[in-house]
């Protein structure tokens, strides 16, 4: 199975057996335009160039043939396209923070309504708002999609979307699996304007020529890259709970119902087979580390070595990690980032160690609502970042709870070639594949660690809070 995974500095390309090992992978990057104003955007014919690449390379080297394609990317990316199927506009990432007058108006309207009956909070990087943004500047489209689906038209001919992304989108309900007409209308779309809806274990024949890939080999439409991320790393039964931990960072739970905090909190994303992931995003993951190493001048290893060697506390100093705004629990994307209690005595070391448990508090928090709605005991995790000590351990005192770490080359890849196998009936349910996956470390959180990070947990609440009034 040839897993897709298009995520948004690089698409990678996975092969997996039905057994859910990796065979192998590559994978091919790709720039994103960021501008001051808050434009993250990417050229969908890049993208696609890169992926189909990527693909033939890796199928090339299958000596036992591929039996079938399927996508993964990263959710809320946006494009229109116009009569003959051809991008009139670039593809919008979940970063692009343009809309932000939008949120506004939406949220004094009925964002609380709409975020429960969709799943997807009423934020900057959810395609309704986008729309919305695109709209009230005279952009207009025939057709409006993700990344991912342009990707999969261009290999099959037909535009279709599926829940699992469709329920990221903002515009699609969640019991009813359909678009929501009140969420077509903030966006002013009409609803055969955007993709086909279909299960995602449906399938479509490979048109396209891709070398290394017969004519006529399905092409599963897979889903999102986070809700298939807890496939893929086994967190697919309730209790345990899925990291992923890249630029950014994330961490949901599944359950058998869609459902949404009572706050407000966090989101609700389809897998499939009725299964669903709650959970939160958070915009500032390992990039934290990447931004202390630039301004530093420093070798990012060399620096997380150095911020290993400063006392949990980050002797005095917390950071509030918001580089790029911040999404879990606050939905706030004019969130700036803080640094407090810095003195004379604090160098690198005590900054970047601060930088990286503000992020770990974060998703802490994004935890603590997870479990007003559903039991966590166990968290898998996977993600470039984890790869060093710090991360890993810092993030198992934070959440309290033991920390399994998986494969890093494709959680999200591998998880969509189970779903792809599971479409070609290899495998009896998804919920059967948990044991599967086998972790590669374990953590157990340090308890004195873990008791430092929960009683500074609510300050950081309140200095988000009060910062945020300033």
């Amino acid at each position: 199975m040839l897993a897709v995974d298009l995520g948004t500095p690089a698409p990678k390309v996975v092969a997996v057996d039905p057994r859910a090992r990796v065979l192998r992978s590559t994978e091919r990057g790709y720039p994103m335009r960021t501008t001051p104003s808050g434009e993250a955007t990417q050229d969908p014919d890049e993208v696609l160039a890169a992926a189909l690449a990527a693909v033939s390379e890796v199928a090339l080297a299958c000596p036992e043939g591929v039996r079938a394609l399927v996508l993964t990317g990263a959710l809320h990316t946006l494009l229109g396209l116009d009569e003959s199927g051809r991008p009139v506009t670039p593809s919008l990432s979940w970063a692009d923070r343009r809309a932000v007058e939008q949120v506004a108006r939406l949220r004094a309207a009925d964002g609380v309504a709409l975020h429960r009956a969709t799943g997807t909070p009423v934020h900057t990087m959810s395609p309704l708002v986008k729309l919305r943004w695109f709209a009230d500047h005279g952009v207009r489209a025939h057709r409006w999609c993700g990344l991912k689906d342009y990707v999969f038209a261009h290999l099959t001919g037909v535009l279709a979307t599926e829940h699992s992304s469709g329920s990221a989108t903002g515009l699609m309900d969640l019991r009813a699996l359909d678009w929501r007409p009140e969420a077509l209308e903030h966006a002013r779309v009409r609803a055969e304007q955007l993709p086909e809806l279909h299960a995602p274990t449906a399938s479509f024949p490979l048109r396209a020529v891709v070398d290394g890939v017969a004519p006529g080999t399905p092409v599963v439409l897979g889903g999102g890259d986070g809700p298939l991320a807890n496939l893929g790393v086994g967190a697919i039964v309730p209790g345990v709970a899925a990291l992923s931990l890249g630029t950014s960072g994330a961490l949901r739970v599944v359950s058998p119902e869609p459902a949404v905090d009572e706050r407000g909190r966090v989101f609700c994303y389809a897998i499939g087979d009725g299964l669903w992931t709650v959970g939160g995003a958070v915009s500032n993951g390992g990039v934290v580390a990447s931004w202390a190493a630039e301004s530093f001048g420093a070798d990012v290893v060399e620096l997380l070595d150095e911020a290993a060697r400063v006392p949990v506390g980050a002797s005095g100093v917390t950071a509030l990690p918001y580089l790029l705004g911040e999404r879990a629990p606050w939905w706030d994307a004019d969130a700036t980032s803080a640094v407090v209690g810095l003195r004379r005595e604090h160098g690198r070391a005590e900054l970047t160690r601060a930088l990286v448990e503000g992020v770990a508090q974060q998703l802490a928090l994004v935890l603590d609502a997870v479990r007003s709605v559903a039991e966590v005991r166990l968290v898998r995790a996977t993600g470039g970042a984890l790869r060093h000590e710090l991360w890993a351990s810092v993030l198992c005192a934070a959440l309290d709870v033991p920390l399994e770490i998986t494969e890093d080359t494709g959680g999200s890849a591998v998880g969509a070639a189970l779903l792809a196998w599971r479409s070609l009936g290899e495998l009896d349910s998804l919920a059967g594949t948990a044991d599967l996956v086998v972790p590669e470390r374990r953590y157990e959180p340090d308890p004195d660690a873990a008791a430092h990070y929960a009683a500074a947990r609510p300050g950081v609440e309140r200095l988000y809070e009060a910062l945020r009034g300033l």
